[in-house]
């Protein structure tokens, strides 16, 4: 299963516990935040077990991309865990903190079954939560699944809606998915001028199909 490669930026906000001293707080979020830079400068230089160990501090800690990062570590095999489930926990942590990328990749094992049992459901649901923060695979997603009914029920509209968020993303397969839906009429009004509009987008960042669709619905009403 296609899992996108560990992700090096920051995350610079967590939340300070109620009641703390702000400057606790912060000095106490610092320290946090240069574990997981020392996580991520020990796995650019190719040292997995102290990328690791750091990773594990700060994720423990409530860093939410060192807790995402030691997932994907453990899901490539570059570090391991006597807990068969670590992967699992690590990711859904991270998932559950509201990192995108992470609710992205816990989706991803419920729609492939990938070391968990497969359940569209499941993975509609983080899918979900992703696409709200603008996620735009998790839109492609989301939007595949309203479409074809798995884990939600077949929705066109709710398909359209998802997919039209990815366009205007910039994602050039829901560009020309949407285009077809506008010419065809699912899930929205028909409606040659957007179908045309969308086409044409996909086209010009050099997709033949919208292109030649394009040509078709070019002197169309």
């Amino acid at each position: 299963m296609p899992i996108r490669p560990l992700a090096l930026a920051l995350a610079l906000a967590l939340s300070f516990s109620s009641g703390a001293n702000p400057t606790q707080a912060q000095a106490q979020t610092l320290e946090t935040m240069r574990l997981a830079q020392a996580g991520n400068h020990a796995y650019e230089g190719g040292d997995h077990a102290t990328a690791a160990r750091y990773f594990e501090v700060a994720g423990r800690r409530g860093n939410r991309l060192a807790q995402f990062n030691l997932a994907m570590m453990l899901y490539r095999g570059e570090t391991q865990s006597d807990n068969g489930n670590a992967m699992w926990q690590w990711l859904r942590r991270a998932a559950q903190a509201g990192l995108p990328q992470a609710q992205f990749n816990f989706a991803l094992l419920y729609d492939h079954g990938d070391h968990v049992a497969r359940s569209f459901t499941t993975a509609a649901e983080w899918y979900r939560r992703a696409a709200a923060q603008g996620h735009m695979e998790a839109q492609v997603s989301l939007a595949t699944l309203y479409f074809l009914g798995q884990g939600v029920p077949q929705d066109y509209a709710q398909a359209a809606y998802w997919y039209r968020a990815a366009a205007n993303a910039g994602d050039v397969g829901s560009q020309y998915l949407i285009g077809h839906m506008y010419e065809q009429g699912y899930g929205v009004t028909q409606d040659t001028r957007l179908a045309r509009h969308w086409y044409l987008q996909a086209a010009l960042q050099g997709d033949r199909g919208a292109q030649a669709k394009y040509d078709a619905l070019r002197d169309a009403p």
